[in-house]
């Protein structure tokens, strides 16, 4: 556990410190935006964008908020920082040809691979609440504040939905021994899925719907977890680390 932690501590920590000053600059620059919120709608290239600019705009500091840190700065960070974590999980030690080693340890197969994957999610959700909690005194900068608990149920669904890619990827690692081919493969997958949800009607195709402005937005204003959307992402990760386990189970060093 401490050699897992120790692996991803610094990764980690700089994940952390990329998502606070991606958060702290968009928040200092709100009162800029509010000025010029109609000329970034006229530059914006495509309607998709113009209507992104017209819901940070309207929806205040609040959806402001969600759309800078969560949106855009957790959805692709965070999407990074899981594959990153999770893709040499298994696969980094038989390419580093210690797999034998880990494998000797004086611990079950089970209880070795439950703590990579538990230390890579902490590695992965852990900034983004930390980060998340620095919102309401980000926010006195510019005189605007918003619900600490809101922005908390915010940042468990952003953790829910990254979560997902994370063990999809984790699978992956235990199925196969190359962490860069893994790491490019679900890089391409996830960069396509954003990309396509920034089409108008590609839109409804894509990932990212799950973790949209539209979605923490009504997750902020209702005080409450999506149901609907949470519950089939925890039941992908369940699925994915059963198999992980079971895939585990069989690997041969």
């Amino acid at each position: 556990m401490r050699f897992a932690m120790r692996a991803y501590g610094i990764p980690s920590l700089v994940y952390f410190l990329l998502l606070e000053a991606m958060l702290a600059a968009a928040i200092l620059f709100w009162p800029e935006f509010q000025k010029n919120a109609g000329m970034l709608k006229a530059m914006a290239p495509i309607s998709m964008l113009k209507d992104m600019v017209d819901s940070l705009a309207q929806g205040g500091i609040e959806a402001y908020v969600v759309g800078q840190h969560f949106f855009k700065g957790c959805n692709t960070l965070g999407t990074a920082a899981g594959v990153l974590f999770a893709a040499g999980a298994v696969a980094g030690e038989v390419q580093r040809g210690t797999l034998e080693l880990w494998l000797a340890r004086p611990f079950t197969r089970r209880r070795l691979l439950l703590t990579r994957w538990l230390c890579g999610a902490l590695a992965l959700c852990l900034p983004i609440f930390v980060s998340t909690a620095t919102v309401p005194w980000l926010l006195t900068f510019v005189d605007a504040e918003a619900s600490t608990y809101a922005l908390m149920l915010a940042a468990t669904h952003q953790c829910v939905f990254l979560l997902a890619t994370y063990s999809l990827t984790f699978l992956c690692s235990t199925l196969f021994d190359s962490p860069m081919g893994i790491a490019l493969s679900v890089l391409f997958f996830t960069t396509l899925e954003f990309s396509i949800y920034l089409v108008k009607v590609a839109t409804h195709w894509s990932l990212f719907r799950l973790a949209d402005i539209g979605v923490f937005m009504d997750i902020m204003s209702k005080e409450t977890l999506r149901a609907d959307m949470v519950l089939p992402l925890v039941g992908i990760s369940l699925a994915c680390l059963a198999a992980s386990l079971a895939a585990f189970s069989r690997k041969v060093p």
